[in-house]
């Protein structure tokens, strides 16, 4: 049975965080680096993308947590994957392996499920993030015509990305946390060309990030402007990820519900950072606003992003078991 057909038939459950869960392991440098890095010249902790090469362990462990905790997605760890975000590092070079490295890991993560439970089947989503740059704004507020970057290097950049996730076993592609939307396009671009180079096609999801409550991307996009930008492409699914919690990003999701001709995903933060960064909502908490949206019939895929642990998805699992999904428009 493929994705779009069991979402006809319930709400699949996305993992929650994979940076909240590698804090819990008090890293040092030395587990970045590891052996094959030990005379990198530049540091290197806080590149958790690594781990997938330093640490598997902890990396597949964390995958089969939220699987036991019943997620049917796992994202994998890739969301600083791409040539452009580990420049930062200086790993420019092992951005192929990275991808195909951490897809790798997921995916024996899913399949190792999935044997328990095949009545349950268990994805990979190839997880893209925004890199570090912008191609709607300047960096330079005394040049605002100034860009960090252009679109053609982006979609190299992300081209090389999704090869590795997709020759690494990902099911899916997730397009996220998405603050401008001229970013997601060359991923999506990126997306399209290397389908056509390799001649095959996995489904693509995508999931945009509401910054506050003006309803609006960093780049200043509206909800429903922010769908229209992106539905040229046949998507698995639209949704919306990080910066707020449920509560906040409900009223979005209601847009997204009304105009949508694609599945609508949701994974919001557990709750808002307080004063020291952290998030403080509890599962319950978090599961109960959810169960708000979910009565409405808004979404077909939930998670959770920053803060959200295997006890959150637990939480937010069997709420969403005693929900219909949102209903197909007959296009999907």
């Amino acid at each position: 049975m493929n994705i779009q057909d069991i979402l006809k038939e319930r709400i699949l459950v996305l993992d929650g965080a994979m940076g909240t869960m590698i804090q819990r392991h008090s890293l040092t440098e030395s587990d970045f680096r590891g052996e094959r890095f030990k005379d990198h010249a530049h540091p290197l902790k806080g590149n958790n993308d690594l781990l997938s090469i330093t640490r598997p362990d902890i990396i597949k462990d964390i995958h089969r947590q939220y699987f036991e905790a019943g997620a049917d997605i796992a994202e994998t760890n890739t969301f600083s994957s791409t040539s452009i975000a580990q420049s930062d590092y200086h790993l420019e070079s092992i951005v192929y392996e990275l991808n195909f490295q951490s897809a790798g890991l997921a995916k024996e993560a899913a399949d190792e499920f999935t044997k328990k439970d095949p009545s349950k089947p268990r994805f990979v989503a190839g997880a893209m993030g925004p890199t570090n740059r912008t191609l709607s704004l300047s960096p330079d507020v005394n040049n605002p015509g100034y860009r960090a970057i252009t679109f053609d290097q982006l979609k190299d950049a992300y081209k090389e990305q999704a090869k590795g996730l997709i020759e690494g076993g990902s099911d899916l592609l997730l397009v996220e946390t998405i603050f401008d939307t001229l970013n997601a396009k060359a991923c999506l671009f990126a997306i399209q060309e290397l389908y056509e180079e390799i001649g095959k096609e996995l489904p693509i999801m995508v999931s945009g990030t509401i910054t506050d409550a003006s309803g609006r991307t960093l780049s200043g996009q509206t909800t429903d402007a922010f769908l229209i930008s992106v539905s040229h492409v046949p998507l698995l699914s639209v949704g919306l990820n990080c910066a707020l919690g449920a509560k906040q990003l409900r009223p979005y999701l209601q847009i997204l519900d009304e105009q949508a001709p694609f599945f609508v995903s949701a994974y919001p933060n557990a709750g808002l950072p307080n004063e020291f960064g952290h998030y403080d909502q509890t599962p319950d908490e978090m599961a109960e606003q959810i169960e708000e949206f979910l009565k409405e019939g808004l979404i077909n895929i939930v998670g959770g992003c920053c803060g959200t642990t295997p006890d959150h998805i637990k939480k937010i699992a069997a709420v969403a078991s005693k929900f219909k999904p949102r209903g197909v428009v007959a296009h999907v």
